[in-house]
């Protein structure tokens, strides 16, 4: 898994009836863009540090001047 600031990180739930988290990657600790992350979750607001887990994937954005975000594709954790 690797991401760059403004990705996405998304953790889906293989529980029936759990919502699934998404936030913006705020923050890389690695050159590389491997975890950890700092992300700041769409729900709360909050930026917490996340090692993510089997179920998270990345949603990789396009950055540019005339279409801010535009989704370049989905990376899971292999």
């Amino acid at each position: 898994m690797r991401a760059q600031l403004g990705d996405v990180l998304v953790v889906e739930s293989p529980t029936t009836g759990v919502t699934k988290r998404d936030g913006e990657i705020v923050g890389l600790h690695h050159e590389d863009g491997t975890p950890p992350y700092d992300v700041c979750w769409s729900d709360t607001d909050r930026v917490t540090l996340v090692f993510p887990g089997p179920d998270a994937h990345i949603r990789h954005v396009v950055h540019s001047q005339e279409n801010p975000a535009v989704e370049r594709g989905t990376t899971g954790t292999n």
